[in-house]
């Protein structure tokens, strides 16, 4: 929607630059005129003359105060900022053809290459599309090869021409397939990097360094010494001469060299006068260890963000508040910066946890269990660094194999839902969260939360194809099998046991838990000698992995007199590397502490292996059933076609939206309004929907002319939606064959809905029998549009049988989500009926999210009933409501969350 001159404050956004540095976008003001001639003198004879097409040495007041003053509508700028400096600028003008707009940008010279003039173009195309701009075009002098860059790779099909000296081009800034993967691209590489600088830096200063023994500062600056850390470090306490066997500094500006990352463990009141001191040092990072935050409640939050956009427009990362440290295990870098008193077991598991106490139960178990770990973020009160920019490192990350992250809260879930899904089909993630994660926050968490129906969270997991677990236990079952074993092909397990009870029951559960049993082998007798024993157990084990209807094998093991853990653990791993295929051992009834019979068991490797091998082993069979549950549900995923994101012809995104700003027009924020029945049908219509006629009356002898109109035979139906979806009250009538049958019929609703009060009613025209269904689409808060779909009636209205999807949807998704339901085996022949049709169902789904994922204004969007039949469907009803919405999480410009 247009600005109309006010100030739009939902454009200012913090970004991260190519190099992994932040930096400030905002339009620019009124107030800025002495920071654009600061900007422009600084700049070389070169970078003004490509951009004016002359040299100047000063802008005039005329032109200060034209570059300054804009409208946000016809006349937008957008400047970069890194503190009180400008860095970047960039604007556009609309043309006389209002469609198009003529777009400049202005770098400064010492930042050029840090992908300012991208950011600005995606923001800039933002605003413009907002403001019903759809071109940009541009002229540029040949020699200033950088900015004709930067529209050739933004991803937009761009036209150029020469004349007179100049390069004329000219785009559609409509996101496209390619500009929005470029996007994300460059988003990812920025983030990725932003992160390295964090675990990979080149020198450390702990900032309240302490003498004092147990305090913050002193365990962890003694654990970045013991650990290793290649780089430079210091320790900083305006009291101390000298600080764990080095010189100490006052202040971080006494350093005597550049800090690449700064860990603050001063008290709560000091922590703001210390991220002003390190983004004047030049510090490009911060991990923020000191609490408090979350137990001051809105002061707290209120200087939480503060310190964040400090940080931000300094170029700094920040990593918490109450953050426990990171871990980065590489031996180039060994960095402990954590309260963990010693540096991990190096191995392929990363882990990011928001909450500290589960970030030293990730710990201890990956300890206690001997699974090494390549990095670990303690996010702390996730003020800044988030799960979203610890994925992007991690993709990148040849020392991570497995991505682990306990979350309390989710900030970008649509982020979090592109992130994830290209992730997962490289690397496993496993993601443990609460059931009521998202409907509200823990103490510290600055973020929204969903009032979308339960278990949309869950679906967008799901699509996105990670592990989802409940515990810290869970997790760390899962991770074990995905960091020492190959992934299955398949479901087929053989389950090998010296016990007929215990190899029955964990069969039992193996089968509960959807996996298919190949062999069982339950009387192993390892009773007869350690030689014996392990020939038997290795010749059964590798004739069962030598099946091809064997994709794993989990061996439960009593404890047998003579034969060692260490030993079977080799003879199991040994023949799981032969056969290359998945071994999981469970070790029961072993009650002597001081054998290790969980975790990862140690194996000599041949070829010396720098990767962590060893057998993943647990104490209870029934655990490790569902891990191994929950990795061949991984593997199927991951091996499977996961379809392409959906686009049915015929499309109007533009004349939906043109028509949807004149319905808001005038709107208040969070108003919002029912469209009537041609409001709807023509805003469905943009997207290929149609609605089966109906016609209102208010007579008798009306209500004989609109059946008249509609063809007989037709529906009577009472326009209290209450009532007319409970059949047996009596709220809807059907083949109605003529007007004697139709006043008949009006007469008798009358009476029998009469204790309901005095109804409405209204005509359709008989549509074909079929099945009914009901698809719901609603614009939340925290995950921006969500689709649910079910069967009509009980299966949705009392036992919330319902799939969701969070749009936007891939073919498969979509084929997934009409099966979703319980109830949904109505559609394909259920109790010997004709089977539906569910591609056109799936065609409407379809439709219907990309409608929902292109307008936000749409806050509620249903169809009840949709009437499937062997051949096509029919909508018989439909209602949208309207409104201004809140800005979505995600949208198509790089911006950092709030």
């Amino acid at each position: 929607m247009a600005n109309h001159g006010q100030y739009p404050q939902h454009w200012e956004a913090d970004v991260v630059l190519r190099d992994g540095g932040t930096a400030h976008l905002r339009p620019i003001a009124p107030a800025d005129e002495e920071a654009v001639q600061r900007f422009h003198v600084a700049q070389s004879e070169t970078s003004i003359y490509l951009r004016f097409f002359t040299y100047k040495s000063r802008l005039t007041v005329k032109e200060l105060q034209r570059f300054t003053r804009v409208d946000y509508t016809t006349r937008v700028a957008f400047v970069i900022t890194m503190g009180d400096e400008i860095i970047g600028i960039g604007r556009y003008d609309r043309l006389q053809d209002s469609s198009e707009a003529e777009v400049a940008f202005n770098i400064a010279d010492k930042h050029q290459g840090r992908g300012l003039g991208s950011i600005l173009l995606e923001h800039l195309a933002a605003a413009a599309r907002e403001n019903g701009i759809r071109r940009f075009s541009a002229e540029v002098l040949p020699e200033n090869r950088k900015m004709i860059m930067v529209f050739a790779d933004a991803g937009y099909e761009v036209s150029r021409h020469f004349d007179d000296g100049v390069v004329m081009l000219a785009f559609s800034i409509d996101p496209t397939e390619r500009s929005l993967a470029v996007m994300e691209s460059r988003e990812h590489r920025a983030e990725a990097r932003s992160v390295a600088d964090l675990l990979s830096p080149s020198s450390v200063a702990v900032i309240g360094a302490s003498r004092q023994w147990g305090t913050v500062g002193y365990s962890i600056l003694e654990h970045i010494i013991e650990g290793g850390f290649e780089g430079e470090i210091y320790g900083v306490n305006r009291d101390a001469l000298e600080i764990a066997g080095m010189k100490g500094y006052a202040s971080i500006s006494d350093l005597p060299g550049p800090v690449q990352l700064a860990v603050i463990a001063v008290p709560y009141g000091e922590v703001s006068d210390v991220v002003r001191e390190c983004g004047i040092a030049g510090v490009k990072g911060l991990l923020i260890a000191t609490a408090g935050f979350a137990d001051n409640a809105d002061d707290g939050t209120a200087l939480q963000r503060a310190l964040v956009r400090e940080a931000r427009s300094n170029g700094m990362r920040v990593i918490g508040p109450a953050s426990l440290g990171l871990i980065n295990t590489n031996p180039k870098v060994s960095l402990n910066a954590s309260m963990a008193p010693q540096l991990p077991l190096r191995g392929g598991l990363a882990l990011f946890s928001q909450s500290a106490a589960i970030g030293v139960l990730l710990y201890s178990a990956a300890s206690r269990r001997s699974l090494g770990l390549s990095s670990t973020i303690s996010s702390g009160n996730r003020a800044d660094v988030s799960g979203n920019d610890a994925m992007q490192y991690w993709e990148d990350d040849t020392d991570t194999k497995v991505a682990g992250l306990y979350l309390e809260s989710i900030g970008n879930p649509r982020k979090f839902s592109r992130i994830a899904r290209r992730l997962a089909q490289t690397k496993p993630v496993i993601v443990a969260k609460s059931d009521v994660m998202g409907l509200q926050l823990p103490p510290g968490h600055a973020v929204r939360v969903t009032q979308a129906p339960q278990g949309a969270l869950d679906a967008m997991l799901r699509q996105t194809g990670v592990i989802r677990v409940t515990t810290s236990a869970q997790l760390m079952d899962v991770a074990q099998i995905c960091a020492t074993q190959p992934l299955p092909v398949g479901n087929g397990v053989a389950i090998l046991s010296n016990s007929l009870a215990l190899g029955k029951v964990v069969a039992d559960s193996a089968a509960s838990h959807g996996l298919r049993i190949a062999q069982l082998s339950a009387a192993l007798d390892l009773s007869e000698g350690m030689s014996p024993a392990l020939e038997l157990l290795e010749s059964t084990l590798g004739g069962a992995l030598a099946r091809d209807s064997v994709h794993t094998a989990v061996v439960a093991l009593l404890p047998s007199p003579g034969l060692s853990i260490e030993t079977l653990a080799q003879c199991l791993w040994d023949v799981g590397l032969q056969y290359g295929k998945p071994v999981i051992s469970a070790f029961s009834g072993i009650l002597d502490p001081t054998i290790q019979a969980e975790g990862i068991l140690p194996v000599n490797v041949a070829g010396g292996e720098t990767t962590q091998s060893g057998l993943p082993s647990f104490s209870s069979p029934g655990d490790a059933v569902g891990a191994l549950a929950s990795v061949v549900g991984y593997a199927e995923w991951s091996n499977r076609d996961h379809g392409t994101f959906v686009r049915p012809d015929g499309l109007n995104a533009d004349g939906a939206s043109a028509r949807l700003e004149e319905l808001t027009a005038g709107v208040e924020d969070a108003a919002l309004f029912q469209l009537d029945t041609h409001q709807c049908a023509e805003i469905l219509g943009f997207y290929g929907i149609r609605v089966l006629p109906s016609a209102s009356f208010d007579s008798l002898d009306e209500a004989v002319d609109r059946a008249e109109e509609l063809g007989w035979p037709v529906a009577l139906k009472t326009m209290d939606l209450r009532l007319r979806q409970r059949l047996d009250l009596g709220g809807v009538r059907l083949g109605i064959a003529g007007p004697e049958s139709l006043r008949r019929s009006i007469a008798s609703m009358e009476e029998v809905l009469k204790p309901y009060g005095h109804q409405h009613m209204e005509l359709q025209s008989m549509a074909p029998e079929g099945q009914a269904c009901t698809i719901r689409a609603i614009e939340d808060p925290l995950l921006g549009p969500v689709l649910s779909y079910g069967m009509s009636g009980d299966a949705v209205d009392l036992l919330d049988d319902w799939g969701h999807g969070i749009p936007p949807l891939t073919d498969v998704d979509v084929s997934e989500l009409v099966r979703a339901p319980r109830a949904s085996r109505r559609l394909f022949g259920y109790a010997g009926l004709p089977a539906s049709d569910t591609d056109a169902l799936e065609e409407l789904i379809a439709r219907t999210a990309a409608l929902k994922d292109d307008h936000p204004e749409i806050a509620l969007l249903e169809f009840r009933p949709v009437l499937v039949s062997t051949s096509g469907l029919t909508v018989l009803s439909a209602d949208i409501h309207v409104g201004n919405p809140r800005q979505r999480t995600d949208s198509a410009r790089r911006a950092m969350r709030d």
